[in-house]
């Protein structure tokens, strides 16, 4: 099947709809802290970047990920429901990957919801390790998992492009 997604830095103008997938599609039942404003921000620092799947008309997925000295933190990633199962999310994250890479950064963590086994399972076949639980992480209701990657450590054929 012909994928029509282009990948691209996220840009400003972006903020709008990465806050409402967001809303929708990770803060579902928690209430909604990734507002416009906050997206704006996080695209604006020079330590943080966005990159987003898109065609002309829509953004099918994207993820924001800050980058430390010795490790870099993946805030959010989403995809749309219309996209999951197509390789949006694995492209998404390959990509933040190799901006690692490119910046020295051999570590990444993010969290995720401690009940969401899709995304477990997502972030286990991409080689990321569950290391920590932090009980009420997500306005004090759900419990995450903290996962993470050494992104070194990896042979480098499977560090050289998506699957």
């Amino acid at each position: 099947m012909n994928n029509p997604l282009q990948y691209r830095p996220a840009r400003h103008d972006d903020a709008q709809i990465l806050a409402d997938m967001s809303r929708e599609l990770v803060e579902a039942g928690l209430g909604w802290s990734w507002r416009p404003a906050r997206v704006l921000y996080n695209l604006r620092r020079t330590d943080t970047v966005g990159v987003v799947a898109a065609t002309d008309r829509l953004i099918a997925g994207f993820a924001i990920m800050k980058f430390a000295e010795h490790e870099a933190y993946l805030k959010l990633l989403a995809v749309d429901a219309d996209w999951r199962r197509r390789g949006v999310g694995r492209a998404l994250v390959h990509w933040l990957e190799q901006t690692a890479l490119v910046a020295g950064t051999p570590m990444i963590y993010l969290e995720t919801r401690a009940g969401n086994s899709p995304a477990i399972r997502f972030y286990q076949r991409l080689g990321y390790t569950v290391f920590g639980r932090i009980n009420g992480y997500y306005s004090a209701r759900e419990d995450a998992l903290r996962l993470g990657k050494d992104l070194w450590s990896e042979p480098l054929s499977a560090a050289s492009g998506p699957g």
